[in-house]
């Protein structure tokens, strides 16, 4: 017995003769009288199946009969059809059906099995297994195999080694939570699933594999949003005895070649590299958006010899500003007042945090209006204008405050008017590298320093000495992928060295008790002869996803979780009988689940 013979989207014109055999799901029938049609899908496409009332009226009610998503085999041969389709690469044939065997009926299902879908975001992800029948999601999922595998080829070519890592780690908190698993063997003891394989990678160094890479499964118990996943998919890599730019330039070439080999898009100039300090400056954002210009424009900073405006205005937002920046929107003088409003409420929002928003018309006529224009004469309107290179026609957008925040609230407002102004082509990829980070970021809350990536992050070999004068100035030898306002992937070169890693545990506030404890084995392992090394790990989920052309990373992957972390279709996370909770000496306060 042969299911079948051919794919549903492979027939085609010079097959025209043939006796075949195809097999799928039904898509749709039409009935015209004496004729009747149905469309028969699988993951390969879609076929017509012709049946006629008048050659075979019983074959022809069966054919009838079907309904959408029954599993039916059907036996004919390929013809050329009259009416052809040329939407559908199998639209020039169709199939003179002589026999058709239902192999399973199925439901009428809650939404409808097409390329714009009739269903929700929940239904369907209660429904995934219907909802990965579509065509888009289809052509997600292979885009990701087919990256995967290029992935795989080019680091082989260069020598790398697939190693496994341990997914049952032990806990070291710092940064995102982790998620426990109780050992039945070890009671009132935990596993903890690994957040990055990032010291076990670093060990392989230490074991002398000086090539390694892993596509692997990660967890994060943390908030979600549209690029987030509590379990997510890494491309994690290690190389030994190398510096920053041997990592860069491998790295980039794996880029150029995904994107060769899987958009046939090319890239002929090296990347752009950007240190942190101008990113924030120019961009408001680590991970900035170079598909279109709109740097931010200081006209005012503490960092500046000249301040645009001046200390004292007369209007206190400005006097009071540590810092004040501009975009120049070009051609956009016209925007009406509900235009500007619709701005001003975006920046106000509780994740923007701007205050307000000043704006400046320099209009067509060469005359300046502003929203300010009782506090600034016409001569400080036009120096502004200036300073921001604007002409007749643009528009000033000012945001004032504290310098971080502000920076924020205008790298997120220039990214607002790239939506506005239709200059995020998606057809279009500008990557840059991120380099010269922090090493540390203070938190006032905690008073003491974080690692802005980890801890095993090596700072500039020439800011070491100021780790011990003034570490919050100190840079770190790590890089992150942007490419259109994403972070596709980030890493560093790793401290080797015990005692520089003693001192980075020791400024980031862990005794000599805690550093052995949560990561001892590392640190006797460097005592053995650590090469020097780096690495990288890029977010699998968001590289697919930038390349499917979408904005979440969650149709990338075939059973996601949703907004809340659960997985609707099985009902996860879900509770446990109390037989397994004796067996793994754990109780649940039910009266207080959350203490």
């Amino acid at each position: 017995m042969m299911y079948r013979t051919h794919t549903c989207g492979e027939l085609r014109l010079s097959d025209s003769g043939k006796k075949i055999t195809l097999a799928g799901w039904v898509q749709k029938t039409r009935d015209f009288g004496g004729m009747t049609f149905v469309d028969l899908r699988d993951r390969y496409g879609i076929t017509q199946l012709v049946f006629n009332m008048e050659t075979n009226p019983d074959l022809c009610r069966q054919a009838r009969s079907l309904g959408r998503e029954y599993v039916v085999k059907a036996t004919g041969t390929v013809a050329e059809r009259s009416n052809k389709n040329p939407n559908l690469p199998t639209g020039d044939i169709e199939i003179l059906t002589e026999i058709l065997e239902l192999l399973n009926p199925a439901e009428l299902p809650p939404f409808t099995i097409e390329e714009h879908s009739d269903g929700g975001d929940e239904i369907r992800m209660k429904y995934r297994y219907l909802d990965l029948r579509r065509p888009p999601l289809q052509r997600n999922l292979a885009l990701r195999h087919r990256m995967a595998q290029e992935i795989r080829k080019y680091l082989d070519t260069k020598g790398f080694l697939e190693i496994e890592t341990p997914v049952m780690i032990k806990s070291t908190p710092e940064g995102a939570r982790d998620f426990v698993v109780p050992s039945r063997m070890n009671p009132g003891q935990f596993y903890a699933l690994p957040q990055s394989p990032q010291m076990f990678k670093q060990l392989l160094m230490v074991s002398g594999y000086d090539r390694y890479m892993q596509i692997v499964k990660c967890f994060r118990d943390e908030d979600l949003r549209a690029d987030r996943q509590p379990e997510f998919t890494q491309i994690d890599c290690e190389m030994a005895f190398v510096e920053q730019d041997d990592v860069l330039n491998l790295f980039e070439g794996l880029a150029k070649h995904l994107f060769h080999e899987t958009l046939g898009y090319e890239f002929n100039e090296p990347f752009i590299r950007m240190p942190f300090d101008e990113a924030m400056n120019s961009y408001g954002s680590d991970k900035p958006d170079l598909r279109f210009g709109m740097k931010i424009i200081p006209l005012k900073s503490g960092k500046s010899q000249q301040e645009i405006i001046r200390p004292t205005t007369g209007f206190p937002v400005f006097d009071e500003a540590e810092y004040i920046g501009t975009l120049l929107a070009e051609k956009c003088a016209g925007y009406t007042r509900k235009q500007v409003d619709e701005l001003t409420e975006f920046v106000r929002k509780p994740q923007i945090g701007a205050k307000g928003l000043v704006y400046v018309r320099y209009q067509e006529d060469g005359t300046i209006k502003s929203s300010v224009d009782k506090f600034f004469d016409a001569t400080a309107l036009q120096t502004w204008a200036e300073v921001a290179g604007a002409k007749p026609g643009d528009l000033l957008l000012i945001l004032a405050g504290n310098s971080a925040p502000t920076l924020k609230a205008l790298g997120e407002l220039r990214l607002e008017m790239g939506r506005r102004l239709n200059l995020l082509d998606k057809n279009r990829f500008v990557p840059l590298w991120a380099i010269d980070f922090p090493l540390l970021e203070w938190d006032d809350e905690t008073q003491r320093f974080y690692a802005m990536h980890h801890p095993f992050t090596a700072p500039k070999p020439s800011d070491i000495p100021l780790l011990d004068t003034n570490p919050g100035q100190v840079h770190a030898n790590a890089y992150d992928l942007v490419i259109n306002g994403v972070e596709i992937g980030g890493g560093s070169i790793r401290i080797h060295d015990s005692k520089l890693q003693a001192k980075m545990f020791e400024i980031l506030g862990f005794t000599q008790e805690q550093a052995e404890y949560r990561f001892g084995f590392l640190m006797n392992a460097f005592r053995y002869g650590a090469p020097p090394h780096g690495g990288i790990a890029f977010g699998f989920d968001r590289w697919v996803s930038l390349f499917a052309g979408l904005n979440s990373i969650r149709d990338t992957i075939a059973f996601p979780k949703n907004n809340m972390g659960r997985d609707v279709m099985q009902d996860s996370p879900a509770e446990i009988d109390e037989e397994q909770l004796k067996e793994l000496n754990i109780r649940v306060d039910h009266k207080n689940p959350g203490a």
